[in-house]
C-alpha cells in the first residue's frame, strides 16, 4: 500500500481562540446531536469505570479526568503491545532532527489519544510532541509504508468504535491535530490538553524494565487542572532498575497516577495484564511526597543527560548512587530514575524521591509536555514546582502555540519541606 501523502483542506484547518477549535459552520443538528449523546455516555461510561474516591461535586472536571485516565489506560495498552512486537522485523523506530528516537507507540499513542479525546470533548485543542511529517516525507520509502501500516493497526484495534471504519488517513490527521502547526492560541487565556506520548522512548526501547510513561494534562486559564499519568511498567516495591522478585513484579506491573486540582493524586496498580482493572474503588490509594527535612539525608534525581556537576547544588554536596552509604552532611544521594522528566515527576509525586532538577540548557528547548502533568501530581501530593528563582513554571509563556517555558536557570521539584531551602541554595550557586 502506498504512502499517504495527506494534507489538512483549508476547511479543517484547527485553530484554537480562547480554547476552542474554530471550524467553518457544517450541518449539526442530527449529526452533532448523535455525536454529543454518544460522547456523554462514553464519558459517563469512563467515570463509573474508573471510580475515583472523591465525588464528582468536587471536581469541576470530573468528565474531563474520567475520559483522560480511560484513554492513557487504553494507550498504555498499546504501548505494551507495540513493546512486545517491536524488534520482530520492519523498521520500527525513526530519528527525528534532534536526534531522538520515535516509535510505533509514539506515534500510535498521539493518534489514539487525540481520536478519544476529540469524540469526547471536541472544542478543547491538544498540544502534543508528534506530527506526520517524517510519515509523509516525499522521501518515504517502503519501510515508512510498513510503520504506517504498523501505526494504523496499533490504533485501530484500541480506539473506540465511531461508526464508521477508521482510515489511515484518519490516523495521520489525528496525530497532526497536536502536532506544531495544528493550534494557535491569541491572548485569552485557554483551556487545552497537553499530551506526551510518550515521555522516556529511549526506556521504552530498552530491553529492560527502564521506565517510560505517558502523560495527559488539561490546563484551564493558565493551570494545570487534571493530570493523568500511564506507567506500564512501574513496580509496587522497589525503582525500575532494581533487584526485585519476579513474582512480585508481575503482580504489581504497572501504575496509573490522576490529580484533580484541590482533589490529591491518586495511584493504583495495572494487574499483571495491562488494562484489567477492577471498578472498586479501594484500589485507589492516595499519594503523597516524602517528609525529608535535612538537605543531605533526601533523594534526588536528575536527568539522564546531566551530571552531578552541572547542578549549582555540587558546589555545597558531593553525590553518590550508593544507598548503603552513611552519607555525611556534605554528601547526597542520587537515586537512578532512567529516561525522561515525567518518570521523575512521578517519582517524586509517589514519595520514592525527594527532589528532581533540572538545569535549562541554552541549545535546548524545554517542552510543556515534559512537565504539565507531573507539576499538578506533584503539587496535589503536597510537593512544589518553580524555576530555580522560586517562580511558578509558566505555562503560557509561548504565546501562541503553548509549547515551550522558559524556566529561569532551570526547573526544581521537591516534596514542599525542602524547597525554599533549596532555591536559596541553588540560587546563590547558580551563575
Amino acid at each position: 500500500m502506498p504512502l499517504l501523502h495527506l494534507s489538512l483542506p483549508p476547511h479543517r484547518l484547527l485553530v484554537a481562540r480562547r480554547g476552542r477549535l474554530l471550524s467553518p459552520p457544517a450541518p449539526r443538528h442530527t449529526r452533532m446531536s448523535v455525536r454529543a449523546a454518544a460522547g456523554d455516555a462514553a464519558v459517563s461510561v469512563a467515570a463509573e469505570v474508573c471510580g475515583l474516591l472523591f465525588p464528582p461535586e468536587r471536581a469541576s472536571h470530573h468528565r474531563e479526568l474520567a475520559a483522560a485516565v480511560a484513554t492513557v489506560e487504553r494507550a498504555c495498552r498499546l504501548c505494551v503491545d507495540v513493546k512486545r512486537s517491536l524488534f520482530s522485523g520492519g523498521k520500527s523506530i525513526l530519528e527525528k532532527n534532534d536526534q531522538t528516537p520515535v516509535t510505533i507507540a509514539d506515534f500510535g499513542v498521539q493518534a489514539l489519544v487525540s481520536l478519544e479525546l476529540q469524540r469526547l470533548f471536541p472544542s478543547i485543542p491538544l498540544v502534543a510532541e508528534e506530527d506526520s511529517a517524517s510519515l509523509r516525507s516525499p522521501e518515504a520509502d517502503d519501510n515508512n509504508n510498513v510503520l504506517v501500516e504498523s501505526i494504523f493497526s496499533a490504533v485501530a484495534d484500541k480506539v473506540s468504535s465511531s461508526g464508521s471504519p477508521l482510515t489511515q488517513d484518519d490516523v495521520l490527521r489525528a496525530i497532526d491535530r497536536g502536532g506544531k502547526d495544528a493550534v494557535s492560541f491569541d491572548s485569552n487565556p485557554a483551556t487545552y490538553w497537553v499530551l506526551d506520548p510518550i515521555d522516556g522512548t529511549k526506556g521504552f526501547l530498552r530491553g529492560d524494565d527502564a521506565l517510560y510513561v505517558v502523560g495527559l494534562a488539561l490546563v484551564v486559564n493558565g493551570k494545570v487542572t487534571v493530570g493523568v499519568i500511564g506507567c506500564p511498567n512501574w513496580t509496587n516495591d522497589a525503582i525500575a532498575n532494581e533487584k526485585v522478585d519476579s513474582a512480585a513484579v508481575c503482580n504489581s506491573r504497572g501504575i496509573h497516577m490522576v490529580s484533580h486540582l484541590g482533589c490529591g493524586t491518586w495511584s493504583r496498580h495495572l494487574s499483571a495484564e495491562i488494562g484489567q482493572f477492577t471498578t472498586a474503588q479501594d484500589i485507589w490509594k492516595r499519594c503523597f511526597v516524602d517528609t525529608y527535612s535535612v538537605i543531605h539525608m533526601a533523594r534526588y534525581c536528575i536527568p539522564d543527560s546531566q551530571t552531578w556537576d552541572m547542578i549549582p547544588l555540587s558546589v555545597l554536596f558531593n553525590s553518590t548512587t550508593d544507598k548503603s552509604d552513611s552519607r555525611n552532611e556534605n554528601e547526597i544521594l542520587l537515586i537512578s530514575v532512567f529516561c525522561g522528566s515525567l518518570c521523575k515527576y512521578l517519582t517524586v509525586a509517589s514519595g520514592r524521591g525527594s527532589v528532581f532538577v533540572l538545569r535549562a540548557r541554552p541549545a535546548t528547548q524545554i517542552k510543556s509536555w515534559d512537565h504539565a502533568v507531573g507539576v499538578i501530581c506533584v503539587q496535589e501530593a503536597g510537593g512544589q514546582i518553580s524555576d530555580w528563582s522560586g517562580k511558578p513554571l509558566d505555562l503560557a509563556a509561548d504565546l501562541t502555540s503553548c509549547r515551550i517555558i522558559y524556566p529561569s536557570g532551570g526547573i526544581l521539584v521537591t516534596n514542599g519541606v525542602l524547597h525554599d531551602k533549596l532555591v536559596e541554595m541553588i540560587s546563590a550557586n547558580y551563575k
